[in-house]
């Protein structure tokens, strides 16, 4: 089964969409943070986002510049705010994003390796024990890539490899890349809400529905009661 993560950081946003009845998880990132809650504390707006939602909620580590130890006592602190937070981990070019998700999954913290672009990470993401491994779809496009070719070939290493990791398929753009991140293989697909306000409409059904409107209203006309 395929899930569907809300890709923001807007209280206004969460709440519009979750009597959809559709999302299962939120994902967040610094630029979400400032395009959606800016002048907003970010633990507070984490807090409020807990308690409007009963599945994960992604945050990413923000003092990428620190050491080893002070980006796990990071994690450490968004963490202790509930058993539903995931830390989002970057997939730096040194190895490090890989040593953090390690020492985090050892202690029981749930990961999300993010930022990914290639399978090769992925299959480094699923060996350091990351909880998810988040592919960005357009992201791999701009750099010449084939998403639904990295989704497919992580998907399959997974499977074979009997790894627990989640592909999430984030970086989405429109409607499109959202079941063909899906029928790629992506475990979850997490999306803006911009996106997925465009995803119901479709003119030739809201044609239909005029055209069955119409003609109920004939129907009760040839009964009497027009207009009901």
């Amino acid at each position: 089964m395929v899930e569907i993560f809300l890709d923001t950081a807007s209280v206004e946003e969460i709440k519009a969409i979750l009597p959809w009845g559709i999302a299962s998880g939120v994902t967040t990132n610094q630029k979400i943070f400032l395009t959606t809650s800016r002048g907003v504390d970010l633990k507070q707006r984490v807090m409020e986002i807990l308690s409007l939602i009963d599945g994960p909620l992604s945050v990413e580590l923000t003092k990428t510049s620190s050491s080893d130890d002070e980006l796990v006592e990071e994690a450490k602190e968004y963490a202790a705010l509930s058993p539903n937070i995931v830390i989002k981990v970057p997939m730096w070019g040194d190895g490090r994003g890989l040593r953090i998700v390690n020492r985090l999954s050892r202690i029981g913290i749930k990961t999300n390796a993010t930022c990914l672009i290639t399978t090769n990470q992925v299959l480094l993401a699923c060996r350091a024990g990351a909880t998810y491994a988040s592919i960005f779809f357009n992201r791999v496009k701009d750099s010449g890539g084939d998403p639904v070719q990295v989704i497919s070939e992580s998907r399959r290493i997974i499977d074979m490899g009997g790894f627990k990791t989640k592909i999430i398929a984030g970086s989405i753009r429109k409607p499109e890349d959202v079941y063909q991140a899906a029928l790629a293989g992506a475990h979850i697909v997490t999306i803006t809400y911009r996106v997925l306000k465009e995803m119901p409409y479709h003119w030739k059904t809201e044609e239909t529905i005029k055209e069955f409107d119409v003609a109920w209203q004939e129907y009760l006309k040839s009964l009497g009661k027009e207009g009901q």
